[in-house]
C-alpha cells in the first residue's frame, strides 16, 4: 500500500485531525508515515490543509505534489488542489459544502459525500471530517480496524482528552464507510 493524500477544508473543518488520524492509523497498522500541515493567515476559518503518506515502503520525500487521493470539505479546496490528482487517483468531496462538483474527464474516481449533513443527522456536526475518513476508508480500506480504533484513542483520550467523543466519532466513521460500500 502506498497512498499520498492532500486533505484540505477551511480553518475549523477538522482537516488536521483527520490528517493525524489517519497518520496515527497507518503507523499503528505497522506502516510508514508523514503528516505535513499547513495553515492559512488563521487557523479557524482560514484555508487549511494537510500532506499525509501511508506507505508500506520507505517514503522518499514527505512533499506531495500530486496526491493519489484529494479529500475535500469546501468548494475552493477542490479548486486548488484537484487539477494536481494524479491519473486513477480518488476525490472525496464535501458536497455539503461543494456547490458544484465538476465533471471529470480524467481517469478519476469522485465521490461525493454529504458529510455535513450526515453529521448532523448523527447530532454531531463537527463530526463530518470522520465522515469523508470513513468514506476514504470505505473506498480505499488498507488499514486494519484495530488500527483505526487505536487510533480513536488516541486522537480523542491520548491527544484531547474526550473520550466522550469516541462514540459518535465511531458512528460518523461507520457512516461514511456505509456510503463508500453502498456505491455513494
Amino acid at each position: 500500500m502506498k497512498d499520498r493524500l492532500i486533505i484540505s477544508g477551511f480553518g475549523g473543518q477538522g482537516v488536521m485531525l483527520l490528517g493525524q488520524f489517519l497518520a496515527y492509523a497507518g503507523m499503528l497498522d505497522g506502516r510508514r508515515v508523514s503528516w505535513i500541515p499547513s495553515y492559512g493567515p488563521e487557523m479557524r476559518g482560514g484555508t487549511a490543509y494537510c500532506s499525509v503518506t501511508i506507505s508500506d515502503t520507505s517514503i522518499a520525500s514527505p512533499v506531495i505534489s500530486r496526491p493519489d487521493t484529494l479529500i475535500v470539505m469546501n468548494s475552493p479546496s477542490l479548486d486548488r488542489f484537484l487539477p494536481a490528482v494524479r491519473r486513477y487517483g480518488i476525490v472525496v468531496a464535501n458536497s455539503s459544502m461543494i456547490e458544484h462538483i465538476p465533471e471529470l474527464d480524467r481517469d478519476i474516481h469522485l465521490v461525493s459525500v454529504p458529510a455535513q449533513s450526515i453529521a448532523e443527522e448523527l447530532k454531531a456536526p463537527k463530526a463530518s471530517n470522520m465522515v469523508m475518513l470513513g468514506c476514504y476508508l470505505g473506498i480505499r480500506g488498507g488499514l486494519s480496524e484495530k488500527a483505526v480504533e487505536a487510533a480513536l484513542q488516541k486522537a480523542f483520550v491520548d491527544a484531547v482528552k474526550r473520550p466522550d467523543l469516541i462514540p459518535i466519532n465511531r458512528a460518523a466513521i461507520e457512516r461514511g464507510r456505509e456510503l463508500a460500500l453502498a456505491g455513494n
